[in-house]
């Protein structure tokens, strides 16, 4: 293979000729050569150091961890590509996924259901929360728990929770006692609540606390639950008897 002078690397990868230059300049990519003129040349060995940077980019990795594991040859290039086209294969389905979903709506709206973009935006930005903290094995079970509780059921559920939030809400800002009778009561109805929907999955719970640890803004927005209200709700299950 022939070198290849720096404005033919970046028309053919899609790095730019500023990027090149900046990675020559910090020591991370050296060309091959340069002309007379000071114009810089790769060659194969260069190119290949280039794909493993572009692979470790995509992974997330900084410029000096990318040095680092280029001088220490881990993770070598074979690895890189296979954890970026991982990665990318994830990517891929959630894109598919993402699709299917507009799809359905769509084909509702053919319908003739009247769905307006505030709820079509909520929509698909809390089902890719879901798919970033649920598996697909657990999406399902909370899909099959659906299907057995039934629409009628799943609406008095829906009626329920602000109810439950706000009086919760309220002990919380009077300040009573988490294991209080009162908020006993509340507590018992948040957790009966929770399990229709977990289905009393541990690893289901799990994953929810760790969107609303993770995703607070987002979790406060489609909930009315906000970090303080989970952890004085959370006080008040705890003191609960097992049951």
């Amino acid at each position: 293979m022939k070198l290849l002078s720096v404005s033919q690397v970046a028309r053919r990868t899609g790095v730019t000729i500023r990027t090149l230059h900046h990675y020559d300049a910090c020591g991370l990519l050296r060309p091959a050569g340069r002309s007379g003129a000071g114009y810089r040349f790769y060659g194969e060995a260069e190119l290949r150091r280039l794909q493993h940077i572009v692979s470790l980019k995509a992974l997330g990795f900084t410029l000096d961890a990318i040095r680092a594991s280029l001088d220490a040859d881990a993770p070598t290039l074979a690895d890189a590509l296979l954890q970026q086209v991982a990665r990318l294969r994830e990517t891929i389905a959630r894109q598919h996924a993402l699709l299917a979903r507009l799809e359905q709506l769509e084909q509702r709206l053919a319908a003739g259901e009247v769905i307006d973009g505030n709820t079509l935006l909520s929509t698909i930005e809390a089902s890719t929360i879901m798919e970033k903290y649920l598996s697909d094995e657990q999406r399902e079970t909370i899909r099959q728990r659906g299907e057995m509780l039934g629409a009628e059921r799943i609406g008095e559920v829906e009626q329920a929770w602000p109810q439950v939030i706000a009086g919760m809400t309220a002990a919380m800002q009077l300040d009573k006692d988490p294991a209080s009778d009162e908020v006993r009561t509340l507590a018992q109805k948040w957790r009966s609540l929770l399990r229709e929907f977990t289905g009393g999955d541990a690893g289901i719970q799990h994953s929810l606390n760790s969107m609303f640890q993770q995703e607070p803004a987002d979790m406060q927005q489609h909930t009315g639950i906000d970090p303080a209200l989970m952890a004085y709700a959370s006080k008040a299950i705890a003191a609960l008897p097992a049951g």
